[in-house]
């Protein structure tokens, strides 16, 4: 079973190890914290659901935390920051699940756009985002760092009538 909430001060040091785990550049303890005291900013984990089932030493020591997300309503618009899943975990629908989370909270917030970043070579996680409904819309060139890759920035847009649009600087597709 699988358990979707609120990032709480609690959960700081177990998201911060696993950002560490799968980015080379990953949010520290601080950032979380500092992130979390925000008003504009909603940050999630996906738990395990411990009921009866054994769980390994690492996934105790992390207090069941599997994943975390998180995205920020700025002016309006949803800005995902963080999509992270323990390795253990991938392909199994948790980052579906917080994305979705995202995205129905977002909605609740009256947000219509949301925007992300990802890197150009993630193939699996530019599909998970492609069958959410997110559109490419651009690149940041050398966006990344260790290794340096350009970051393809994705949106999600949808007009007050529900109709799900994508608009291109330029009239460039990418």
């Amino acid at each position: 079973m699988l358990n979707i909430r609120r990032m709480e001060e609690k959960d700081v040091r177990q998201a911060a190890a696993l950002e560490a785990a799968n980015f080379s550049d990953p949010w520290t303890e601080k950032a979380f914290l500092e992130t979390l005291c925000l008003d504009y900013a909603f940050y999630y984990v996906a738990e395990e659901g411990m009921t009866g089932q054994a769980v390994d030493a690492e996934t105790e020591k992390r207090n069941g935390v599997i994943g975390v997300c998180g995205f920020r309503n700025i002016a309006g618009e949803g800005e995902i920051t963080n999509v992270s899943v323990d390795s253990r975990y991938r392909r199994r629908g948790v980052a579906a699940a917080m994305l979705g989370r995202i995205l129905e909270d977002g909605a609740g917030l009256g947000i219509k756009a949301f925007s992300l970043e990802v890197r150009c070579g993630n193939f699996p996680a530019i599909r998970l985002y492609e069958k959410f409904g997110f559109k490419r819309e651009g690149v940041r060139r050398g966006f990344y760092e260790k290794p340096r890759e350009d970051a393809l920035i994705m949106w999600k847009r949808q007009e007050s009538d529900g109709t799900i649009t994508t608009v291109f600087a330029g009239g460039v597709h990418v």
